[in-house]
């Protein structure tokens, strides 16, 4: 069921001729259990890091992790502007945990607050950001090739009943 979910994709005749014209490989929209894990371990993993231009990123890697880019570019928006301020929350009050400070007290969601203390809150979200992207992206990237594996095989079986 996975493996149909991702594979309804078809050519598109200006796609291609972008993809012509820039010589994008092929590779990076391609659509198989490699491609697919990895777009999710990348994109998981950006996707839980504060920081700016993550889409840009997740592009900018791709040439060196081969993937499927659409994938992985879709993926950063779980952290979106509504959502960003509970994550970015939660991984700071990881971080505190893991490196055993007290941390701030008196936390608020202004611009000007995280100017004034973003020496108080560097290490511990960064440390709760780097815990969550590791289980995030490993946990993504098992996950998705073990049910591609289940969907091949089930489909597999269907076919040799028939």
């Amino acid at each position: 069921m996975i493996r149909k979910v991702f594979k309804k994709n078809k050519s598109n005749p200006k796609l291609d001729a972008i993809m012509k014209k820039y010589k994008i490989p092929r590779e990076l929209l391609s659509v198989n259990r490699k491609m697919v894990s990895r777009a999710i371990l990348i994109g998981l993993f950006i996707a839980m890091i504060p920081m700016p231009m993550q889409m840009l990123a997740v592009t900018l890697i791709a040439p060196f992790f081969r993937f499927n880019v659409p994938i992985g570019v879709s993926l950063v928006w779980i952290t979106n502007p509504f959502t960003m301020p509970f994550i970015y929350y939660i991984e700071y009050i990881t971080g505190n945990f893991i490196l055993m400070s007290e941390g701030v007290y008196d936390f608020q969601f202004t611009m000007g607050w995280i100017q004034d203390n973003i020496g108080n809150i560097f290490m511990p979200l960064y440390t709760g950001a780097i815990f969550y992207s590791i289980i995030f992206s490993v946990t993504g990237y098992y996950l998705i090739n073990w049910l591609w594996i289940i969907s091949v095989s089930k489909d597999k079986r269907e076919r040799n009943k028939k």
